[in-house]
């Protein structure tokens, strides 16, 4: 039997979250959420964002346990989950209304960063928003210690995982059509990037 995951990081930033993205997502439209994970996420901001078709998406391997949150939450406006990894060479859509991820750039691969935008670049439709947590480095220095020794286990998990330089980020999405809105400063040493497709 799955047992239905749990994340206390999603629990502790979720209603954070919400407060930029609900003026972000303001307007009827499928959000894509990429490395849906539990798929805490994808319940509160559907319940919370009722105009919105939120549509969850992970690896094969956190399919189900998003499904149980789903199933368990009973929310219209929330899809079913979908299997998506960044660096498949088809993704599973068309276009894309607008984005969402949380904690997965500093998971993935740099290669898969990369992957990421020019996704993306292929897929959001003009002026669709994408919203991107996480912590982040500025000029190549740490924002706090916390998020040093967060780094460090990070690559000791994965040499090729790692907190990614905003610089850097910022210039990917340049090169993808994406333009930096905002930068909002988010609790325990987290930002969350606001980008516009041009």
């Amino acid at each position: 039997m799955i047992q239905k995951p749990f994340s206390q990081a999603c629990e502790n930033n979720k209603a954070p979250i919400l407060q930029v993205i609900s003026s972000v997502f303001s307007t009827p439209a499928t959000v894509w959420e990429i490395g849906s994970g539990t798929g805490q996420h994808a319940c509160y901001f559907a319940k919370h964002l009722p105009h919105l078709e939120w549509q969850p998406t992970d690896r094969s391997a956190y399919i189900p346990g998003i499904s149980l949150w789903r199933e368990d939450a009973h929310i219209p406006n929330l899809k079913p989950p979908l299997t998506l990894d960044v660096i498949d060479a088809v993704w599973p859509c068309t276009t894309i209304d607008g984005l969402f991820t949380a904690n997965t750039l500093h998971i993935m691969r740099w290669e898969e960063v990369r992957v990421l935008f020019d996704r993306l670049a292929v897929h959001l439709n003009a002026k669709a928003f994408v919203c991107i947590y996480g912590p982040f480095n500025y000029n190549g220095a740490y924002t706090s210690d916390s998020n040093a020794r967060f780094d460090q286990w990070l690559k000791n998990q994965n040499s090729l995982s790692g907190i990614r330089d905003f610089e850097d980020i910022v210039l990917l999405a340049a090169s993808a059509g994406l333009e930096l809105i905002n930068d909002v400063a988010m609790p325990a040493n987290n930002r969350l990037l606001v980008l516009q497709n041009t």
